[in-house]
């Protein structure tokens, strides 16, 4: 999935904790196969090609996290979309050669086919249709997600009483540790990522963070996150570091990119607003702001 994938099990013994994790990668792979935007007998893809021609029928599970997607779509205004897909990877590669920002002008135009309005759901057929020629849906903001979820229940399912999946910092954490306390989790620091700026215990939860440390470009001595504002074609700034904590890892997964892309204020009201899911973030001038139910040490 273009990601590192850690799987972690607490057993007694090591032979049968391996084919427990065994089966939790191939789940992942299973994933990968079905939601990949590289292969062009994905399920993804054949919606993606059909896109202004034709419904195209998917896989249940495949019709059923699109439907979330546009749920969540619907619950953050916007801010988080799957056809994000249709954006012109060439003007926003944010690696060392990009120099400068497109104009707003061309922003806006390339963020023209970016909505999910236009991805139409047939229930009863199991169909996927996008409206427009030119869009694309991918699974970049929920992806990881929703496969370390499902990773943790093919082990959980197998009799695996603990563990941990993380997703390359997107993971999911149930039962205890050998010693009995809580997973420890840390959230990185957004100026030094390889140091821990906050710590958290937890159990049976999943955290997510979206940070501007992980891509980015720096343009006149000012850094632009990878993330991009759909409204506006924009990269996003403001905030260099979002990490939700709720009881699903898709769930996390997807919020995070939102409520970067919403700001603090209006991200915070809306985490405020839902059960079970806090959120922690780190502004660009290092302050620190929390949901109302979290406590940081």
């Amino acid at each position: 999935m273009g990601n590192r994938f850690e799987l972690s099990v607490v057993a007694q013994n090591e032979t049968w904790a391996n084919e427990k994790i065994d089966a939790g990668i191939n789940e992942t792979k299973r994933i990968e196969r079905l939601l990949t935007t590289f292969s062009d007998d994905s399920e993804t893809n054949q919606v993606n090609s059909n896109a202004g021609i034709k419904p195209v029928a998917v896989s249940q599970e495949t019709f059923d996290l699109v439907a979330r997607s546009v749920m969540i779509s619907k619950v953050t205004s916007g801010a988080f979309d799957i056809s994000y897909g249709s954006l012109d990877k060439k003007l926003w590669n944010f690696d060392q050669q990009m120099t400068a920002l497109p104009d707003e002008v061309t922003a806006k135009k390339l963020v023209r086919l970016i909505n999910y309005r236009n991805i139409v759901l047939d229930k009863e057929n199991c169909t996927i249709y996008l409206r427009e020629k030119g869009m694309r849906i991918g699974f970049g903001g929920i992806g990881k997600g929703y496969a370390a979820e499902r990773a943790k229940l093919i082990m959980k399912n197998e009799g695996v009483t603990s563990g941990v999946v993380n997703a390359s910092g997107d993971l999911t954490a149930w039962g205890l540790q050998p010693d009995g306390k809580k997973w420890t989790i840390g959230i990185a620091n957004p100026d030094a990522s390889n140091q821990i700026f906050s710590y958290l215990a937890i159990s049976d939860l999943a955290v997510a963070t979206s940070g501007n440390y992980e891509k980015f470009a720096v343009i006149d001595g000012k850094k632009y996150s990878h993330t991009i504002n759909p409204r506006t074609g924009m990269p996003v700034t403001g905030i260099k570091s979002v990490t939700i904590i709720t009881t699903n890892a898709e769930i996390a997964d997807a919020m995070a990119t939102p409520v970067t892309i919403m700001g603090v204020y209006a991200g915070l009201d809306l985490i405020n607003q839902m059960a079970d899911i806090e959120a922690v973030i780190i502004d660009d001038d290092d302050k620190l702001y929390t949901s109302k139910n979290i406590n940081l040490n």
